[in-house]
């Protein structure tokens, strides 16, 4: 079938509309028309080259929609399921799948960085040669195909939008919070960088009852945006990691978790150094595979200081996603409030550009 994509010609170059043929699912996959995708920093990181995508690709990372097709033997999803995406299919098998621990799977990763589907081919194509995948969903586009293992069923009076944020940002955010950290009632939280990721985090330290939850972001609007949803304090960032530690500190007393959501190593030393006596800092932001983040050392033993990574937020998407839009619907979860831009799919370069400046709190691209 003929669709239209966002295509990445280059790394460093613009995102353009094109006409692309989309294969059908072979066995395991599932082709879904896609209603909305939310547009995510890392597809900015693809296009700049932090995290280096394999061109042309489809831009897109979360999506949700409606499926159309299935390949042979699926039977997670049918035709007609409302379905959210995910990109990460755990196959189940491997070493970290069996260490539960779906979120590294060691088969799936290979694939994402190839750009290809599992089996090692691509589905896309224009005028007879491949178009890579990204992160096997590539939801800059009206359809695509994927795992069977990428699609969670959910209610359908779930709205696209909020649907299409949860495969990604928004699960990374509230489950660095429930899961890597399993923060508890009562506990201090401090959330660096107040983008989608650290405002879904803000949301789930307070869905959790965290008793504290400092906000730190360099922009007056993002803090007003976090004290909105939940934050108890907002920190200006202080020009340096001491000196914004210190802030935290001294609004808090110290927290138990600091979730840092910005990649940036200044950050993550800001973040390790607010927290008290066996506090963590939970990093969620992709660095530049060139950085180097330096600790004091003498307070990992004296002080059982610890630094926890956070990929996906420690996950499940078919156990995390239905509690997080179950808690959406709920109004425990205002996911709704996160989105700031609704674009269409002829307007993703603005889009980028929003994310790039950070004037965007979470953009939906409408694909429906």
């Amino acid at each position: 079938m003929r669709i239209r994509g966002a295509v990445l010609e280059r790394t460093g170059g613009p995102l353009e509309v094109a006409e692309l043929e989309l294969e059908g699912p072979k066995s395991g996959e599932v082709l879904v028309r896609l209603h909305a995708s939310g547009v995510c920093h890392s597809d900015q990181n693809a296009i700049d080259g932090t995290a280096e995508a394999r061109c042309p690709t489809v831009l897109g990372h979360e999506g949700a929609g409606v499926v159309e097709a299935v390949g042979a033997g699926v039977t997670r999803v049918r035709v007609g399921d409302h379905v959210a995406l995910s990109w990460a299919p755990s196959c189940g098998q491997c070493e970290e799948c069996l260490r539960e621990l779906p979120q590294l799977c060691s088969t799936a990763w290979p694939a994402l960085a190839d750009g290809t589907m599992l089996d090692g081919t691509t589905r896309l194509s224009r005028d007879g040669e491949p178009v890579w995948h990204y992160s096997f969903i590539s939801s800059f586009a009206d359809a695509c195909v994927l795992p069977e293992r990428s699609c969670v069923p959910i209610s359908r009076d779930v709205p696209f939008a909020v649907a299409g944020l949860v495969g990604c940002a928004v699960t990374t955010g509230v489950g660095a919070v429930w899961r890597t950290a399993r923060v508890r009632p009562g506990e201090r939280v401090a959330v660096f960088g107040c983008g989608g990721v650290g405002l879904s985090a803000v949301l789930g330290a307070v869905a959790a009852g965290a008793g504290v939850i400092v906000a730190v972001d360099t922009a007056a609007s993002k803090l007003d945006a976090a004290r909105e949803l939940g934050a108890t304090d907002g920190v200006a960032w202080a020009g340096s990691a001491q000196a914004t530690a210190e802030a935290v500190v001294a609004a808090s007393g110290g927290v138990d978790y600091a979730i840092e959501a910005t990649g940036r190593t200044e950050a993550m030393l800001a973040a390790f150094l607010s927290t008290r006596a066996h506090g963590a800092a939970v990093l969620i932001g992709i660095p530049r595979p060139d950085a180097v983040l330096p600790l004091p050392a003498l307070s990992i033993p004296r002080m059982e200081r610890r630094v926890l990574g956070s990929l996906y937020g420690s996950s499940r998407p078919g156990r995390d996603f239905p509690l997080i839009l179950d808690l959406y619907r709920r109004g425990r979860l205002p996911l709704d409030k996160l989105i700031s831009h609704r674009l269409a799919l002829r307007d993703v370069g603005g889009a980028i550009d929003a994310v790039r400046t950070g004037e965007a709190t979470r953009v939906v691209l409408d694909l429906a």
